[in-house]
């Protein structure tokens, strides 16, 4: 009887079946591949947020940048557009001025002076000649009449060809020395030829 208890005492102790333990194998890999979808779930999200954080740096960075640079700039405009504005103001000024001038000097005709005191005429016409002068060289520097004017150097002539008159006041010395360094290469290589003739000679 007591060999029969043994028996039954196994057979109750006995472990899991081979079908229970296939479906805790089964379960522990479910389990790691959801840890793992997890974990790649987790990275990418990780990445997508490095992603935002960088594209977020570089909005601050760029914001920053270009706020200093239009701020910058904006200033410059505004100069640069009050300027202008000043300039049109002397532009029309002058244009006013001008075509005021020379309506009255076309309207000056000696012919209908006839009869009338010549000299007085005269001087009335002069003195406006004289005014339309004064009014052009007051206004003549704020304009660029000249196409060709800031393109002269001081000696009036254009700066192309200045340098080459630059030396035409210069004195006797200025030329010697010129000359002189002209002259050099040939004399160089005249000397050159006397030493090898002269080791030609002494060679025979």
């Amino acid at each position: 009887m007591a060999d029969r208890k043994d028996v039954l005492d196994f057979d109750e102790d006995d472990g899991p079946t081979s079908q229970e333990l296939q479906a805790q194998v089964q379960s522990a890999q479910a389990e790691l591949a959801e840890l793992k979808r997890r974990s790649e779930q987790i990275e990418r999200d990780k990445q997508r947020l490095e992603e935002l954080s960088r594209r977020q740096d570089e909005l601050e960075v760029g914001r920053s940048e270009m706020l200093d640079k239009l701020t910058r700039a904006l200033v410059v405009v505004q100069r640069e557009t009050q300027e202008a504005e000043k300039r049109l103001d002397q532009l029309n000024t002058i244009h006013d001025s001008f075509t005021t001038h020379l309506q009255t000097m076309e309207a000056i005709n000696p012919k209908a002076w006839v009869g009338l005191d010549l000299s007085k005429e005269l001087s009335k016409a002069l003195s406006i000649v004289d005014d339309a002068r004064a009014e052009y060289n007051r206004s003549q520097p704020r304009l660029s009449l000249d196409p060709l004017e800031e393109h002269r150097g001081e000696s009036g002539l254009p700066a192309e060809y200045e340098e080459y008159y630059a030396g035409a006041d210069k004195g006797f010395f200025y030329w010697l020395k010129a000359g002189f360094a002209f002259t050099l290469p040939l004399l160089v290589v005249l000397v050159i030829a006397i030493l090898v003739v002269i080791w030609s000679l002494s060679a025979k």
